[in-house]
């Protein structure tokens, strides 16, 4: 299982999705505001469709989706200029990280990660210091336990088959999760092909995968979490990818 899916493990059983729901629609609304810039229809903007699937799984209210968009699309007066930003730098222990971030005040947003990063004893970097280490990827998440352990009802085999079909470029198949990975301009391919088949990921997004990880002890990689969790805290910060292998033994620590 990758280091992507195992931090959204962690999440998960730590209960932080529950305590911070009222923060995750404003991230949703803001990543649909962005979408929706290229166009307001879904049907013709894959971006957006994707946006408003992430946001509906997140049981957002029909009316601030439908806000959102018309914010996005210049269609509300009120609306504010958002921008994403994404900065780089290196964690405890030299791990190396890319924090995206939805913001309408970028002094406000790099005050604000700079400083966690320098509490954890970490760095921003300059534009193209990480990002090289770091490729684009479409990502689908299957999920095989639900959070309590129990088994769901989803064939390994049959997401194998049919997402490498479809024009996948990778399937890993773990006791938790069936996870496949695909070029970035395969994606909206993959998800059609998926979903003709009657495959609903429980998660499907691009990610920043790092080109290799580092593997550190339990204690070491817990000051990575910690900082991983505080940028993730932070109203602007969106999305946060390291290049941290996440052992069995850290998983369990911090689960």
């Amino acid at each position: 299982m990758s280091g992507h899916s195992k931090w959204s493990t962690i999440k998960r059983k730590k209960g932080a999705a529950d305590a911070a729901r009222g923060k995750i629609f404003t991230r949703l609304a803001r990543e649909i505001q962005i979408a929706a810039r290229n166009g307001a229809d879904p049907n013709s903007n894959f971006t957006l469709r994707l946006a408003i699937e992430r946001a509906r799984a997140d049981n957002m209210p029909k009316d601030n989706i439908e806000r959102a968009i018309r914010r996005g699309a210049g269609l509300e007066k009120d609306g504010v200029e958002i921008e994403t930003i994404v900065y780089e730098g290196y964690g405890p222990h030299g791990i190396a990280m890319l924090v995206e971030c939805l913001t309408d005040n970028r002094n406000r947003t790099i005050s604000e990660v700079r400083r966690a990063f320098t509490k954890a004893n970490g760095a921003l970097g300059e534009p193209g210091s990480v990002a090289w280490q770091f490729t684009e990827k479409g990502y689908f998440a299957f999920n095989r336990t639900d959070d309590d352990g129990e088994p769901l009802d989803v064939d390994p085999d049959a997401v194998f088959m049919a997402a490498l079909e479809a024009g996948a470029e990778d399937v890993e198949i773990g006791d938790d999760v069936v996870e496949v990975y695909t070029e970035r301009t395969s994606f909206a391919q993959v998800s059609q092909g998926l979903d003709e088949q009657g495959l609903e990921p429980s998660e499907a997004e691009l990610v920043m995968k790092p080109n290799t990880t580092l593997e550190l002890g339990a204690e070491e990689a817990g000051s990575v979490l910690n900082l991983i969790d505080a940028l993730e805290e932070l109203d602007d910060v969106n999305k946060v990818w390291h290049n941290l292998e996440l052992t069995e033994d850290v998983v369990a620590q911090f689960a």
